[in-house]
């Protein structure tokens, strides 16, 4: 004769003769899977894990889950850190113009806000006193204004000043060997 072994719920370690929940290596009587904050009967197919106890999806939203600084819903998937913040990764975008996803690559902060690097020298870098464009690297400071090392030019003869000593001209640079 053959023992048969009985099934135990977890919670009242009592025999489980009809319908059984199987879950986390455990079984139990389905009016005893219950979340381990509200006590609620765990009715839906999904459920969250904490400590090795299922909790229902109201309590795991209200206690472990973080809210998005974007959007400001909860995050229920992967979380983005940044700028002392929790983002939801398609919420963590540049805050310029092009909007890009920056949760794979570096951002700029100000004021608060991410930029992508495009982004943030077009808005917020010197920009060179000839060209206008923005000054990324190491700039000439002449003339109260800043240059690309390529803008600062003789107005005469086009020619890089490299020099610590040139002439003004009309509000132009002009070189030493042009000044003679």
């Amino acid at each position: 004769m053959s023992e048969e072994k009985n099934i135990v719920c977890h919670k009242c370690n009592e025999a489980i003769t009809k319908r059984v929940i199987t879950a986390l290596g455990k079984t139990w009587h389905p009016e005893h899977f219950l979340c381990r904050h509200c006590d609620e009967q765990i009715e839906d197919a999904t459920f969250n894990i904490q400590d090795g106890e299922p909790v229902c999806s109201k309590c795991f939203v209200e206690r472990y889950t973080s809210t998005c600084a974007g959007c400001k819903k909860p995050i229920l998937e992967r979380t983005i850190c940044a700028m002392g913040e929790n983002w939801h990764e398609c919420c963590f975008v540049c805050d310029g113009a092009c909007k890009m996803p920056l949760s794979n690559r570096p951002f700029y902060e100000r004021d608060g806000k991410a930029y992508c690097k495009q982004d943030y020298e077009d808005l917020f870098a010197v920009r060179c006193a000839k060209c206008e464009k923005p000054i990324t690297d190491s700039a000439i400071v002449a003339m109260n204004a800043k240059w690309h090392r390529d803008c600062f030019r003789c107005n005469r003869c086009e020619n890089p000043i490299t020099t610590a000593t040139f002439t003004i001209e009309g509000d132009k640079p002009i070189c030493p060997e042009c000044t003679c």
